[in-house]
Order: C-alpha cells, then structure tokens, then sequence
C-alpha cells in the first residue's frame, strides 16, 4: 500500500511550497490566490535508513523503497462550499487522500498576500475546517434524504443503522462538532465509504520562516495549542535546499542544526497519524521496503507483495533489523538463534526482515 495525504490550506500559506519541497518537483508558486487550479500530484520514496545498509550485505542489485503520494490542493477560502474562490468542487480532489496536511502560515512577510490580512494560524485552521464540514454536511444529508427514502419501502437492519449513524452525522456537522471524536467506531465503519473529509486523519503543518529560531517555534505552537498532531517546517528553506546536491545540503543542515529533512520529518508524522509501518524484503535481487497498518499479520502483509500470497501463506520467516545487521545477515542470524519461524497469528512489526513461505 502507499499513503496518499492532501496538502490543504489557505490561499498562499506555502502549500505549493511545501509540495515542492517534498517532491523536488518545478510547479507554479506565485504571489496570488488560486496559483494552483488543478491538483500537483507527486510520487516520491518514502526515506528509510535501513535499506542501504541491508542492500550492502544482501549485494542487491537494487533498492525499492516504499512511496508516499502527495496532492496539493487548491487554496480553499471563506465560503468555497458555497461556490467562493475556485468553488466546492476543488473540495472533490481531497476526498481520494488517506489523510490531510493542514498547511498554516506561521511566517511574517509583507511581501507575500494574506488573504484575512493577519497571521492567525488558528483563525486560518477554523476557516479550511469549516469549509469541509459544510462540504461533508451536503453529503451526509443528501444521503441521509435517500436512505429515508428507501427505508419507506421496506427497511431493513442495514439501511435502519446508516440513517442512525447519518442522522448523528448530520447533528456533529450542524453543531460545528469534532466527528472523529465524537461518532463511534461502528458508525465511523458504517460511514467510510462516504469518504468524509472531516473523518479523515489530519497534520498540522506550522510553515515558518527560514529565520525561525527555537523560541519563535515554542511560541507558534504554544499559541496554537488546539492545532494537534503538528510538524513545523520551513518550506522555503527546504525547497532551497533541494536546488543543492545531497552532500551541500546535509552539510547546510547540519550547519543550521537540523536533524532531518522535511521529508523525513513528514514522513515519520504521516506515517505515525496513518498508524503505518514498513517491512522489508532482502536478497540478491533487491532490497525493498513495504508499507502497512500497524497491527497486519503475516498472511496480510504476505498479500502486499502478492494478492495470491495470502491465500497460499504457510510461514513467515523473520528477522529483527538489529539481528540481521549485527549477524551479518541470514546465515549468521540462524547461527545465533535469532532467525524465527512464525505463523499466521504473528504480528508485523515495523523494520522485520520477512521471508514468506507460500503453496503456490
């Protein structure tokens, strides 16, 4: 599997910047609204590393890292669900995302427009949140209109538990109501193929100045402490990086005291909001990493490199990352007792080193 997260925001936020950042990509970014129409779409390898390492004593012939997809949407305003700025239908674009970036403007600039004239990245937050819970409440009562409907000619104990769950839905949605924290699991189950936008898994990003120190980044996130899980990244100074060589800008960020870069700091925070973690294959071949739900068993993940596989799974041999590295490899992590034998109840866990023994 692969995540895919929506950045969205404000008009002018960074969001363009950001997914340039990301994804090394040459797009449009300009000092106007609505600089992007249709939706920036980037694929890029998900960093990790474990592999390089574990290519080294496999001798791979190549390494396949795992892929994060990431859309830029178009700047939301005041009122997009009513037709303002670029309209609802842009809102349609982020309904295909597993989980969205929230991009906020954190960063003072006279020179760059902001469309409520003030840096407020909360204020800015509640406008975008608004927005897509009109969005889903046009969605959720058109729906809920249908399965009434239908209910009148005959109901049945499915369609009884979906008005339930609508009819909650509508109530959240019209008192302005966090649905991920307040609709239950069945009914978030029973609602997922609406594909809500207000259900979806969200990242605050806090896009700062290139000048941000420690105590300006405190502050930002002090004063917006409703606006959680959060990153703080300086786009701009990303992007700017990402015009140098790997060698200059690891040696740019070391000198500027970053411990990673933007798209590993993403990375980790989308991975942990999506609860995803990878395993990783290893052998002559290649070395390759593959991303799934914290929680999957063998037989699941098995089904990742090959839907046949999980039908056919008999075993999975396993070994830790550590083990792998410090034993030099499967031979010696047999020689030390460390290389396992597991069934179809075993629980991936993220960095295994897997093997699965299948009937076909």
């Amino acid at each position: 599997m692969s995540e895919s997260i929506g950045i969205v925001g404000l008009p002018n936020v960074g969001k363009s910047t950001l997914f340039k950042a990301l994804t090394k990509q040459n797009i449009d970014i300009a000092n106007y609204p609505f600089c992007t129409i249709e939706p920036n779409t980037g694929i890029v390898p998900v960093p990790d590393d474990r592999l390089e390492p574990l290519s080294k004593l496999s001798k791979s012939e190549k390494i396949v890292p795992a892929v994060a997809t990431f859309k830029d949407i178009a700047g939301l305003v005041k009122g997009a669900s009513q037709g303002e700025g670029l309209g609802n239908a842009f809102l349609s674009h982020i309904h295909e995302v597993d989980a969205i970036a929230h991009v906020v403007r954190a960063f003072p600039d006279n020179n760059i427009i902001h469309v409520h004239g003030a840096i407020n990245p909360t204020a800015d937050a509640e406008v975008i949140e608004l927005e897509l819970a009109l969005a889903d409440l046009a969605v959720v009562q058109k729906r809920l209109s249908g399965v009434s409907h239908k209910i009148k000619t005959g109901s049945t104990k499915e369609l009884l538990e979906e008005q339930t769950a609508l009819t909650h839905a509508d109530e959240l949605l019209s008192q302005s109501k966090n649905m991920r924290k307040h609709l239950n699991h069945e009914e978030k189950l029973i609602l997922k193929p609406l594909s809500l936008l207000t259900l979806k898994p969200i990242l605050y990003v806090f896009n700062v100045s290139e000048n941000a120190t420690e105590a300006d980044i405190e502050k930002i996130i002090k004063d917006n402490s409703g606006l959680t899980p959060n990153i703080v990244i300086a786009s701009k100074l990303e992007a700017d990086l990402n015009d140098l060589d790997e060698d200059e800008a690891a040696a740019m960020r070391a000198d500027l005291g970053l411990k990673d870069s933007g798209l590993k700091t993403f990375i980790k925070a989308s991975h942990q909001l999506l609860d995803l973690i990878s395993f990783i294959t290893t052998g002559p071949m290649e070395t390759k990493a593959w991303t799934i739900k914290r929680g999957t068993k063998a037989p699941q993940a098995a089904g990742v490199i090959h839907t046949d596989f999980e039908g056919a799974f008999i075993r999975a041999e396993v070994i830790k990352y550590d083990d792998f590295i410090k034993y030099n490899g499967e031979a010696g992590a047999r020689e030390h007792g460390v290389f396992h034998i597991l069934g179809k109840e075993y629980e991936i866990a993220d960095g295994d080193i897997c093997h699965f023994r299948v009937g076909i």
